[in-house]
């Protein structure tokens, strides 16, 4: 008999996924993989139906909830009418997808300009990278210490881990990488002298010809673009000070260095605005974006470009292609993720319950010293665990917790659950909070009861 056939047990699966499944994923980060066999608003369910609270949601990518309905009768409806189509036709739902993000964005900076899409983020960011190179002929590229921009061999070249390229060896040339204004990690945490330390180390690549980044006699740099994310993601959710990208943008301009707005984690109102970057000020070249668009239900992602960088004559026929890029699934719940935004007020409701959270987080902070940090925009949130000094990363508290949130049987009010946690940072000391914007006030009040029990029983 085929075993697989039959209902197996956890165990047997995990038993049969120990001998068949890749470990190349994430999966393996967790001491005991948990499956899980329906997930349901800010819940997944184990194979005992027992609950989970998630407070990471996909990595930012269900903002709207598991199982938003609107956005399954959107897919249930498109498998019905129009489920497959090769990329090489046209579709309703990709040309008004389309337009609306271009027009989210012109609205936004007062540029006009064109919409790629593509499968996944590290695709999309890619896509940024031909454009890049198309436009300005450069290879080399600026990013952050602690950026994240994906994992395939072009994206892994502009992320700072050197974890992600040590097996696979460089591919092209790998972007130089620069300080992040990570104001909690600065000395006495002067959030202005870390803005202006960090400014100035961009600015000193351009004081002249022997920092080996620009040619002053032609007045051109070495690098094609600034990857940047305006609030780092993998990084550990770090806010810069608010006039950094201001100062970025202007030396950026002055030597011809496009900015490449990576929003695939914390675009589509994760921070309480549309587009991240909004926050700062600033108006991007090219915007990267993904996940979230579809509220994880098909993957789609994409770019928007300056009209001048992006347009036919630049960027025509055959420039880039995948198979599934304008998918008629994807684009058919982008487009109603988008009508559901357009038509209440995402920017208020995820600011005050952006709010409400930070400020629970600061109660747990005021009670237990080992939070470090607390901080934050909408509900893109971190807490930042560290010793009992408040300051040395404790990575181990860190990695206790999220194991401990996996075994589930948190007890609060007389009642078990599960806790689904992110941790990232540069020490791997980070619990990332990315909760669904559709979360209630007493979900929020019961995160924060979870939260203070794997605290309180991995302090060991």
């Amino acid at each position: 008999m085929n075993t697989l056939t039959t209902k197996l047990s956890t165990e047997e699966l995990l038993a049969i996924e120990h001998q068949v499944c890749s470990y190349g994923d994430t999966v393996h980060y967790a001491e005991r993989p948990k499956i899980f066999s329906r997930s349901e608003g800010s819940f997944l369910y184990d194979d005992s139906d027992h609950p989970y609270l998630d407070l990471q949601m996909w990595y930012s990518a269900v903002n709207l909830g598991y199982g938003n309905p609107r956005v399954n009768n959107a897919l249930k409806e498109q498998i019905d009418r129009l489920p497959q189509l090769a990329c090489q036709y046209l579709h309703k739902e990709k040309i008004e997808l389309a337009a609306k993000i271009a027009q989210s964005i012109e609205a936004r900076f007062g540029l006009k300009g064109r919409v790629h899409f593509n499968v996944g983020g590290s695709q999309a960011v890619e896509d940024a990278l031909k454009l890049v190179r198309r436009n300005t002929g450069r290879q080399h590229m600026l990013a952050f210490e602690g950026g994240y921009h994906g994992r395939t061999l072009g994206a892994s070249a502009i992320t700072s881990s050197y974890r992600y390229r040590e097996m696979y060896g460089e591919f092209g040339d790998r972007a130089e990488f620069l300080p992040f204004p990570y104001t909690f990690r600065f000395a006495n945490r002067d959030s202005k002298a870390c803005e202006d330390y960090c400014v100035q180390q961009l600015e000193r690549k351009f004081e002249h010809e022997y920092t080996g980044a620009w040619n002053p006699k032609t007045g051109h740099s070495e690098f094609g673009a600034f990857f940047i994310e305006a609030v780092q993601g993998t990084g550990g959710y770090i806010v810069p000070p608010k006039n950094y990208f201001k100062r970025l943008e202007t030396i950026c301009k002055k030597h011809g260095i496009l900015i490449v707005d990576d929003e695939i984690q914390m675009g589509f109102y994760r921070t309480g605005k549309m587009w991240a970057i909004e926050h700062f000020e600033i108006a991007p070249d090219i915007i990267v974006f993904g996940k979230a668009l579809t509220n994880g239900l098909n993957p789609l992602a994409g770019i928007w470009a300056r009209e001048d960088l992006i347009s036919p004559q630049k960027f025509g026929p055959g420039s880039t292609h995948s198979t599934f890029s304008s998918n008629t699934l994807g684009t058919a719940c982008g487009l109603e993720v988008m009508n559901i935004f357009s038509e209440s007020d995402y920017e208020k409701i995820v600011s005050q319950k952006g709010a409400y959270f930070l400020k629970l987080l600061k109660d747990l902070q005021a009670k237990h010293s080992e939070i470090g940090d607390v901080d934050g925009l909408g509900l893109a949130l971190r807490m930042e665990m560290c010793q009992a000094d408040g300051n040395t990363p404790n990575r181990g508290l860190a990695d206790r917790m999220f194991q401990r949130g996996m075994e589930g049987y948190l007890n609060v009010g007389g009642k078990n659950f599960g806790l689904i946690l992110d941790i990232g940072g540069y020490y791997k000391n980070v619990v990332t909070l990315a909760p669904s914007f559709e979360i209630s006030y007493e979900e929020m009040d019961l995160a924060r009861d979870l939260l203070d029990l794997v605290i309180c029983e991995s302090k060991t």
